[in-house]
Protein backbone atom coordinates (compact mmCIF):
# COMPACT_ATOMS: atom_id res chain seq x y z
CA UNK A 1 0.00 0.00 0.00
CA UNK A 2 2.74 2.42 0.95
CA UNK A 3 3.54 3.88 -2.58
CA UNK A 4 -0.19 4.59 -3.52
CA UNK A 5 0.13 7.29 -0.27
CA UNK A 6 3.09 8.82 -1.58
CA UNK A 7 4.48 7.99 -4.92
CA UNK A 8 1.37 6.79 -7.27
CA UNK A 9 -0.50 9.11 -5.64
CA UNK A 10 -2.41 9.82 -9.15
CA UNK A 11 -6.59 10.09 -9.31
CA UNK A 12 -7.37 6.79 -11.32
CA UNK A 13 -10.28 8.72 -13.08
CA UNK A 14 -7.59 11.22 -14.48
CA UNK A 15 -6.28 11.04 -18.14
CA UNK A 16 -2.46 11.76 -17.14
CA UNK A 17 -0.71 9.07 -17.40
CA UNK A 18 0.26 9.07 -13.25
CA UNK A 19 -3.90 8.79 -13.00
CA UNK A 20 -3.55 5.90 -15.98
CA UNK A 21 -1.28 4.08 -13.30
CA UNK A 22 -2.60 3.50 -10.57
CA UNK A 23 -6.23 2.98 -12.51
CA UNK A 24 -4.63 -0.07 -13.84
CA UNK A 25 -3.47 -1.22 -10.41
CA UNK A 26 -6.70 -0.60 -9.26
CA UNK A 27 -8.14 -3.15 -11.96
CA UNK A 28 -5.09 -5.59 -11.31
CA UNK A 29 -6.37 -5.44 -7.38
CA UNK A 30 -9.62 -6.23 -8.92
CA UNK A 31 -8.76 -9.30 -10.72
CA UNK A 32 -7.20 -10.59 -7.88
CA UNK A 33 -9.94 -10.84 -5.75
CA UNK A 34 -12.37 -11.82 -8.70
CA UNK A 35 -9.77 -14.50 -8.65
CA UNK A 36 -10.24 -15.50 -5.01
CA UNK A 37 -13.83 -15.46 -5.65
CA UNK A 38 -14.01 -17.24 -9.01
CA UNK A 39 -15.89 -14.45 -10.50
CA UNK A 40 -15.76 -12.14 -13.44
CA UNK A 41 -13.85 -8.49 -12.79
CA UNK A 42 -16.69 -6.46 -13.52
CA UNK A 43 -18.54 -8.23 -11.12
CA UNK A 44 -16.55 -6.81 -8.31
CA UNK A 45 -17.35 -3.25 -6.35
CA UNK A 46 -14.93 -1.78 -3.95
CA UNK A 47 -16.99 0.10 -1.23
CA UNK A 48 -16.16 1.96 2.02
CA UNK A 49 -15.98 -0.99 3.80
CA UNK A 50 -18.66 -4.20 5.21
CA UNK A 51 -21.49 -2.02 6.06
CA UNK A 52 -21.36 0.08 2.77
CA UNK A 53 -21.42 -3.53 0.78
CA UNK A 54 -24.20 -4.62 2.77
CA UNK A 55 -26.23 -1.53 2.31
CA UNK A 56 -25.49 -1.65 -1.34
CA UNK A 57 -26.62 -5.04 -1.79
CA UNK A 58 -30.03 -4.33 -0.22
CA UNK A 59 -30.84 -1.33 -0.32
CA UNK A 60 -29.69 -0.90 -3.81
CA UNK A 61 -31.28 -4.29 -5.52
CA UNK A 62 -34.70 -3.81 -3.58
CA UNK A 63 -35.08 -0.36 -4.70
CA UNK A 64 -34.03 -1.69 -8.26
CA UNK A 65 -36.86 -4.31 -8.23
CA UNK A 66 -39.48 -3.47 -5.79
CA UNK A 67 -43.08 -4.42 -7.29
CA UNK A 68 -45.63 -2.26 -8.55
CA UNK A 69 -48.58 -3.95 -6.03
CA UNK A 70 -48.67 -1.19 -3.27
CA UNK A 71 -51.55 -2.90 -1.63
CA UNK A 72 -49.41 -5.83 0.09
CA UNK A 73 -45.90 -4.24 -0.54
CA UNK A 74 -43.09 -2.74 -2.30
CA UNK A 75 -41.52 -6.38 -2.00
CA UNK A 76 -40.91 -9.05 0.85
CA UNK A 77 -37.52 -9.84 2.20
CA UNK A 78 -36.29 -13.06 4.00
CA UNK A 79 -33.32 -12.39 6.63
CA UNK A 80 -32.65 -13.98 10.34
CA UNK A 81 -32.92 -12.18 13.80
CA UNK A 82 -29.42 -12.42 14.38
CA UNK A 83 -27.71 -10.57 11.41
CA UNK A 84 -25.11 -7.42 11.65
CA UNK A 85 -26.56 -4.07 12.47
CA UNK A 86 -25.84 -3.29 8.89
CA UNK A 87 -27.94 -6.17 7.60
CA UNK A 88 -30.85 -5.09 10.30
CA UNK A 89 -30.86 -1.21 10.13
CA UNK A 90 -31.02 -1.93 5.91
CA UNK A 91 -33.88 -3.87 6.24
CA UNK A 92 -35.35 -1.77 9.01
CA UNK A 93 -35.13 1.19 6.78
CA UNK A 94 -36.77 -0.80 3.81
CA UNK A 95 -39.72 -1.04 6.37
CA UNK A 96 -39.83 2.64 6.45
CA UNK A 97 -39.73 2.83 2.88
CA UNK A 98 -42.67 0.19 2.50
CA UNK A 99 -41.57 -3.09 1.69
CA UNK A 100 -42.10 -6.22 4.18
CA UNK A 101 -38.87 -8.26 6.25
CA UNK A 102 -39.74 -11.92 7.69
CA UNK A 103 -36.80 -12.50 10.27
CA UNK A 104 -36.51 -15.59 10.93
CA UNK A 105 -35.79 -17.28 14.41
CA UNK A 106 -32.29 -19.23 15.05
CA UNK A 107 -32.10 -21.92 17.39
CA UNK A 108 -30.19 -22.31 20.64
CA UNK A 109 -26.69 -22.94 18.59
CA UNK A 110 -27.72 -20.26 16.09
CA UNK A 111 -28.33 -21.83 13.34
CA UNK A 112 -31.39 -22.06 10.96
CA UNK A 113 -32.01 -24.83 8.32
CA UNK A 114 -32.64 -24.42 4.63
CA UNK A 115 -35.98 -25.65 4.34
CA UNK A 116 -37.07 -22.97 6.94
CA UNK A 117 -36.03 -20.32 4.63
CA UNK A 118 -37.38 -21.86 1.71
CA UNK A 119 -40.85 -22.28 3.33
CA UNK A 120 -40.46 -18.62 3.99
CA UNK A 121 -40.82 -17.45 0.63
CA UNK A 122 -44.04 -15.54 -0.35
CA UNK A 123 -44.87 -14.32 -4.11
CA UNK A 124 -43.99 -11.02 -3.67
CA UNK A 125 -40.14 -12.41 -2.51
CA UNK A 126 -37.33 -10.67 -3.93
CA UNK A 127 -34.49 -10.74 -1.54
CA UNK A 128 -33.11 -13.09 0.69
CA UNK A 129 -29.95 -11.94 2.64
CA UNK A 130 -28.10 -14.76 5.27
CA UNK A 131 -24.80 -14.42 6.82
CA UNK A 132 -22.25 -17.07 6.30
CA UNK A 133 -20.86 -17.06 9.71
CA UNK A 134 -21.77 -15.00 12.74
CA UNK A 135 -19.87 -12.20 13.86
CA UNK A 136 -20.00 -13.12 17.35
CA UNK A 137 -20.70 -16.59 18.02
CA UNK A 138 -18.82 -17.89 15.14
CA UNK A 139 -21.75 -20.25 14.23
CA UNK A 140 -21.33 -21.31 10.14
CA UNK A 141 -24.60 -20.76 8.61
CA UNK A 142 -25.52 -23.51 5.72
CA UNK A 143 -25.27 -21.28 2.61
CA UNK A 144 -24.63 -23.73 0.31
CA UNK A 145 -27.52 -25.69 0.96
CA UNK A 146 -29.82 -22.69 1.42
CA UNK A 147 -28.28 -21.38 -2.33
CA UNK A 148 -29.30 -24.63 -3.85
CA UNK A 149 -32.26 -25.05 -2.47
CA UNK A 150 -32.99 -21.19 -3.93
CA UNK A 151 -31.74 -21.98 -7.63
CA UNK A 152 -34.58 -24.94 -7.57
CA UNK A 153 -37.44 -22.54 -6.56
CA UNK A 154 -36.13 -19.62 -8.94
CA UNK A 155 -36.43 -22.31 -12.15
CA UNK A 156 -40.28 -22.89 -11.01
CA UNK A 157 -40.87 -19.48 -10.22
CA UNK A 158 -39.21 -18.36 -13.89
CA UNK A 159 -41.46 -21.22 -15.25
CA UNK A 160 -45.03 -19.49 -13.39
CA UNK A 161 -44.11 -16.24 -14.64
CA UNK A 162 -42.76 -14.99 -11.04
CA UNK A 163 -39.45 -12.79 -10.80
CA UNK A 164 -36.09 -14.91 -9.24
CA UNK A 165 -35.22 -14.53 -6.05
CA UNK A 166 -31.90 -12.89 -5.17
CA UNK A 167 -29.71 -14.36 -2.41
CA UNK A 168 -27.07 -12.16 -0.96
CA UNK A 169 -24.50 -13.22 2.47
CA UNK A 170 -22.84 -11.19 4.61
CA UNK A 171 -19.17 -12.91 4.42
CA UNK A 172 -17.41 -11.02 6.34
CA UNK A 173 -16.21 -13.06 9.19
CA UNK A 174 -15.81 -16.12 6.68
CA UNK A 175 -12.96 -14.20 4.26
CA UNK A 176 -10.04 -15.72 6.54
CA UNK A 177 -11.74 -19.62 6.61
CA UNK A 178 -13.95 -20.10 4.62
CA UNK A 179 -14.62 -21.29 1.01
CA UNK A 180 -15.22 -18.04 -1.00
CA UNK A 181 -15.90 -19.39 -4.77
CA UNK A 182 -19.10 -17.57 -5.29
CA UNK A 183 -20.57 -20.19 -8.15
CA UNK A 184 -19.92 -22.80 -5.04
CA UNK A 185 -21.71 -20.92 -2.55
CA UNK A 186 -24.71 -20.07 -5.31
CA UNK A 187 -25.03 -16.94 -3.92
CA UNK A 188 -25.54 -14.00 -6.09
CA UNK A 189 -24.05 -11.20 -4.00
CA UNK A 190 -21.39 -11.82 -1.44
CA UNK A 191 -19.83 -9.11 0.91
CA UNK A 192 -16.04 -8.95 2.53
CA UNK A 193 -14.60 -6.04 4.44
CA UNK A 194 -10.66 -5.64 4.56
CA UNK A 195 -10.85 -5.31 8.70
CA UNK A 196 -11.70 -8.99 9.05
CA UNK A 197 -8.68 -9.99 6.89
CA UNK A 198 -5.77 -8.47 8.39
CA UNK A 199 -6.35 -5.82 5.47
CA UNK A 200 -6.69 -2.00 6.10
CA UNK A 201 -9.98 -1.15 7.53
CA UNK A 202 -12.40 1.06 5.73
CA UNK A 203 -12.34 -0.42 2.89
CA UNK A 204 -14.73 -3.89 1.50
CA UNK A 205 -15.88 -5.38 -1.44
CA UNK A 206 -19.69 -6.44 -3.36
CA UNK A 207 -19.78 -9.06 -5.02
CA UNK A 208 -22.51 -9.17 -7.67
CA UNK A 209 -23.57 -11.64 -10.39
CA UNK A 210 -23.16 -10.02 -13.81
CA UNK A 211 -26.12 -8.74 -15.46
CA UNK A 212 -27.80 -8.06 -11.32
CA UNK A 213 -29.36 -5.03 -11.00
CA UNK A 214 -28.25 -2.71 -8.36
CA UNK A 215 -29.08 0.89 -7.78
CA UNK A 216 -26.38 3.09 -6.42
CA UNK A 217 -26.89 4.52 -2.76
CA UNK A 218 -23.92 7.08 -3.14
CA UNK A 219 -24.23 9.70 -5.98
CA UNK A 220 -21.61 11.59 -7.87
CA UNK A 221 -18.88 11.37 -10.33
CA UNK A 222 -19.93 7.17 -11.54
CA UNK A 223 -17.10 5.38 -10.41
CA UNK A 224 -17.17 1.61 -10.00
CA UNK A 225 -19.33 1.92 -12.80
CA UNK A 226 -21.37 3.27 -11.51
CA UNK A 227 -22.41 1.82 -8.61
CA UNK A 228 -20.11 3.28 -6.25
CA UNK A 229 -19.24 7.41 -6.39
CA UNK A 230 -16.43 9.02 -5.40
CA UNK A 231 -12.38 9.19 -5.48
CA UNK A 232 -11.25 5.62 -5.51
CA UNK A 233 -9.56 4.46 -2.25
CA UNK A 234 -6.19 3.35 -4.44
CA UNK A 235 -4.05 2.05 -1.44
CA UNK A 236 -6.85 0.38 0.39
CA UNK A 237 -7.70 -1.56 -2.75
CA UNK A 238 -4.06 -2.83 -2.81
CA UNK A 239 -4.32 -3.71 0.63
CA UNK A 240 -7.26 -5.35 0.43
CA UNK A 241 -6.24 -7.44 -2.77
CA UNK A 242 -3.05 -8.78 -0.86
CA UNK A 243 -4.86 -9.43 2.31
CA UNK A 244 -7.25 -11.70 0.46
CA UNK A 245 -4.78 -13.65 -1.09
CA UNK A 246 -2.84 -13.89 2.05
CA UNK A 247 -5.81 -15.71 4.10
CA UNK A 248 -6.65 -17.63 1.38
CA UNK A 249 -2.96 -18.86 1.63
CA UNK A 250 -3.28 -19.31 5.31
CA UNK A 251 -6.09 -21.49 5.50
CA UNK A 252 -3.61 -24.55 5.50
CA UNK A 253 -3.08 -23.18 8.96
CA UNK A 254 -6.82 -23.12 10.14
CA UNK A 255 -6.82 -26.82 11.72
CA UNK A 256 -3.79 -25.22 14.59
CA UNK A 257 -6.13 -22.20 15.24
CA UNK A 258 -8.88 -24.89 15.50
CA UNK A 259 -6.97 -26.93 18.26
CA UNK A 260 -6.12 -23.94 19.81
CA UNK A 261 -10.12 -22.60 19.90
CA UNK A 262 -10.78 -25.85 21.35
CA UNK A 263 -8.05 -25.98 23.91
CA UNK A 264 -9.55 -22.82 25.21
CA UNK A 265 -13.27 -23.79 25.64
CA UNK A 266 -12.29 -27.01 27.27
CA UNK A 267 -10.08 -24.85 29.55
CA UNK A 268 -13.01 -22.40 30.12
CA UNK A 269 -15.51 -25.03 31.03
CA UNK A 270 -13.05 -26.98 33.16
CA UNK A 271 -11.67 -23.93 35.12
CA UNK A 272 -14.56 -21.45 35.40
CA UNK A 273 -18.52 -23.23 36.38
CA UNK A 274 -21.95 -21.61 35.57
CA UNK A 275 -20.25 -20.98 32.33
CA UNK A 276 -22.34 -21.70 28.65
CA UNK A 277 -20.38 -22.03 25.48
CA UNK A 278 -22.42 -19.88 22.68
CA UNK A 279 -22.77 -20.90 19.06
CA UNK A 280 -22.50 -24.37 18.10
CA UNK A 281 -19.23 -26.30 19.45
CA UNK A 282 -18.36 -27.96 15.99
CA UNK A 283 -20.12 -25.71 12.85
CA UNK A 284 -18.31 -22.44 14.28
CA UNK A 285 -15.31 -20.29 13.16
CA UNK A 286 -11.90 -21.45 13.89
CA UNK A 287 -11.30 -18.52 15.58
CA UNK A 288 -14.26 -17.73 18.11
CA UNK A 289 -14.93 -18.62 21.83
CA UNK A 290 -17.70 -16.72 22.51
CA UNK A 291 -19.18 -17.84 26.52
CA UNK A 292 -21.88 -16.65 28.77
CA UNK A 293 -20.97 -17.06 32.76
CA UNK A 294 -23.18 -16.44 35.57
CA UNK A 295 -23.06 -13.93 38.01
CA UNK A 296 -20.97 -11.11 35.98
CA UNK A 297 -21.50 -8.24 33.80
CA UNK A 298 -19.05 -9.05 30.73
CA UNK A 299 -18.27 -4.93 30.53
CA UNK A 300 -16.23 -5.39 34.26
CA UNK A 301 -14.62 -8.81 33.14
CA UNK A 302 -13.62 -6.96 29.49
CA UNK A 303 -11.97 -4.12 31.38
CA UNK A 304 -10.45 -5.70 34.39
CA UNK A 305 -9.35 -8.42 30.98
CA UNK A 306 -8.20 -5.22 29.17
CA UNK A 307 -5.82 -3.99 32.66
CA UNK A 308 -3.85 -7.53 31.93
CA UNK A 309 -3.41 -6.45 28.53
CA UNK A 310 -5.69 -8.98 27.30
CA UNK A 311 -8.48 -7.94 24.69
CA UNK A 312 -11.58 -9.19 24.34
CA UNK A 313 -15.35 -7.87 23.54
CA UNK A 314 -18.94 -8.87 25.04
CA UNK A 315 -20.37 -8.78 21.12
CA UNK A 316 -19.92 -6.84 18.17
CA UNK A 317 -17.59 -4.11 18.16
CA UNK A 318 -19.86 -2.03 15.83
CA UNK A 319 -22.48 -1.53 18.41
CA UNK A 320 -20.30 -1.70 21.82
CA UNK A 321 -20.96 2.05 22.55
CA UNK A 322 -24.61 1.03 23.41
CA UNK A 323 -23.87 -0.98 26.25
CA UNK A 324 -27.00 -3.26 25.26
CA UNK A 325 -27.39 -7.17 25.92
CA UNK A 326 -26.55 -8.55 22.95
CA UNK A 327 -28.83 -8.89 20.21
CA UNK A 328 -27.27 -12.63 19.12
CA UNK A 329 -27.35 -13.75 22.54
CA UNK A 330 -30.91 -13.26 23.16
CA UNK A 331 -31.79 -14.68 19.76
CA UNK A 332 -30.12 -18.27 21.14
CA UNK A 333 -32.32 -18.02 23.76
CA UNK A 334 -30.19 -16.98 26.50
CA UNK A 335 -31.52 -14.62 29.09
CA UNK A 336 -30.76 -10.33 29.40
CA UNK A 337 -28.76 -11.59 32.30
CA UNK A 338 -26.48 -13.79 30.62
CA UNK A 339 -26.24 -11.92 27.38
CA UNK A 340 -24.71 -9.36 29.78
CA UNK A 341 -22.79 -11.44 31.18
CA UNK A 342 -21.08 -13.16 27.43
CA UNK A 343 -17.68 -12.30 26.38
CA UNK A 344 -16.01 -12.77 23.28
CA UNK A 345 -12.54 -14.35 22.19
CA UNK A 346 -11.06 -13.60 19.20
CA UNK A 347 -7.92 -16.07 18.37
CA UNK A 348 -5.64 -14.93 15.42
CA UNK A 349 -2.68 -15.86 13.75
CA UNK A 350 -0.12 -15.16 16.15
CA UNK A 351 -2.40 -16.55 19.09
CA UNK A 352 -0.31 -19.58 21.46
CA UNK A 353 -0.73 -22.15 23.71
CA UNK A 354 0.87 -19.59 26.45
CA UNK A 355 -1.93 -16.67 25.57
CA UNK A 356 -4.57 -19.22 26.44
CA UNK A 357 -3.13 -20.10 29.46
CA UNK A 358 -2.34 -16.84 30.43
CA UNK A 359 -6.11 -15.54 29.11
CA UNK A 360 -7.28 -18.41 31.01
CA UNK A 361 -6.05 -17.84 34.18
CA UNK A 362 -6.79 -13.94 34.82
CA UNK A 363 -9.98 -14.51 33.59
CA UNK A 364 -10.98 -17.56 36.14
CA UNK A 365 -9.32 -14.94 38.66
CA UNK A 366 -11.01 -12.00 37.20
CA UNK A 367 -14.60 -14.51 37.49
CA UNK A 368 -13.77 -15.21 41.12
CA UNK A 369 -13.46 -11.54 42.50
CA UNK A 370 -16.69 -10.16 40.43
CA UNK A 371 -18.34 -13.06 41.56
CA UNK A 372 -17.74 -11.59 44.85
CA UNK A 373 -18.85 -8.57 44.41
CA UNK A 374 -22.12 -9.23 42.69
CA UNK A 375 -25.08 -9.45 45.06
CA UNK A 376 -26.91 -12.34 42.79
CA UNK A 377 -25.58 -15.43 40.78
CA UNK A 378 -27.28 -16.19 37.88
CA UNK A 379 -27.51 -19.83 36.66
CA UNK A 380 -26.06 -20.18 33.06
CA UNK A 381 -28.23 -22.34 30.49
Amino acid sequence: MKPYYNQKFGNAGALYSLGRSTKEDLNAARTMVAHILSAKQNEITFTGGGTESINLAILGYCRAHHTQNKAKSFGHIITTNFEHPAVLESCRQLIKEGYEVTYLPVDSHGLIQADDVIRAIQPNTILITIMYANNEIGTILPIVAIGKSLQAVNHQRIADGLPSIAFHTDACQAGEYLNLAVNSLAVDMLTLNGSKIYGPKGIGILYHRQGLKIEPIIFGGGQENGLRSGTENIASAIGFAKALEIAQLSRKELKVLTGLRDYMIAEITKRIDNVVLNGDAKLRLPNNVNFSIGGIEGESAVLYLDAKGIACSTGSACSAIHLEPSHVILAIGRSHELAHGSLRFTLGRETTKSDIDTTVKELTAIVKRLRSMSPVNIEAK
